[in-house]
């Protein structure tokens, strides 16, 4: 190509214009054609400039609200519920455990019902919405078929004392799980022998297995006697079907008609032998 015929500036730059070449990489011209090895590093051509950016405003970190370990809330709420010298102060302890993370979701605490000095209590296994919301055990539907089952044999809620395993709602009604029903365990183990009842009626599968250490179902366990030992006594306890079960399953209320039978019977054996 002869110096002549060779594209000016302007020309030139129109053909990279059309091929698509609009804009410079860099301000420094590079050889493209050179050894890579012997070309300087693009931070040694063009240095880049720093970029100053606004600090983040810092996020306040958010109060923890988590319930401790497992086992360091288990071993807490041991240590707290043998320190409950009555009834009331076990429920402080409770109103103030923040071991479980059931009271955080919970609308209330749910205690007891009934007479703390009656000779027989009934323990379910947790409370549903409508004791959440009145916090008071068995007020729902399942209640009301336990005051209907519990008057059969000539009781009320002024001669019975009622609770539950866990005394807060489970959100959406589920299963509590196997670490919350330990937390909870102490405190449940800690009222039955402030109570100090004849005897003591589990009421479904969850709080039978919980309560009377066995791993066999509610078929097989209820309508059995079994000894709870509080420590300093050995309660007479009676496994028997929750009232959602027989709700559910009404076929077994006949099943269920002869445990209360046999409650009331060890009631007034315990009352003569008194």
């Amino acid at each position: 190509m002869t110096p002549e015929s060779a594209p000016t500036v302007q020309q030139l730059l129109a053909f990279y214009l059309e091929a698509g070449v609009d804009c410079a990489l860099s301000d420094q011209p590079v050889n493209r054609l050179a050894d890579p090895d012997m070309m300087p590093a693009a931070s040694e051509t063009v240095p880049p400039k720093p970029v100053r950016m606004a600090a983040p405003t810092p996020i306040p970190a958010p109060r923890s609200e988590a319930a401790p370990a497992p086992e360091a809330a288990i071993q807490s709420a041991r240590e707290a519920a043998r320190t409950a010298p009555t009834l009331e102060a076990l429920r402080a302890l409770l109103e103030n455990f923040d071991g479980c993370a059931l009271k955080s979701t919970a609308t209330r605490l749910v205690f007891a019902d009934g007479n703390p000095q009656a000779r027989i209590m009934f323990v379910g296994e947790a409370p549903g919405r409508e004791e959440d919301l009145e916090g008071l055990p068995f007020v729902g539907r399942s209640g009301k078929l336990l005051d209907r089952m519990i008057a059969a044999i000539g009781l009320d809620r002024s001669s019975a004392y009622i609770a539950n395993v866990i005394p807060w709602r489970p959100p959406g009604n589920r299963t509590p799980t196997p670490q919350e029903t330990q937390i909870c365990l102490p405190f449940i183990q800690r009222q039955i022998e402030l109570v100090n009842p004849d005897v003591l009626v589990t009421l479904g599968n969850p709080s039978t297995q919980t309560l009377l250490s066995t791993r066999e179902g509610i078929m097989k366990t209820r309508g059995r006697w079994f000894d709870y030992d509080t420590g300093s006594r050995v309660i007479r306890a009676l496994a028997t079907f929750h009232p959602a079960y027989l709700l559910r399953s009404p076929s077994y209320k006949r099943l269920a008609w002869q445990d209360l039978r046999a409650i009331a019977k060890a009631l007034e054996q315990e009352a003569s032998s008194s």
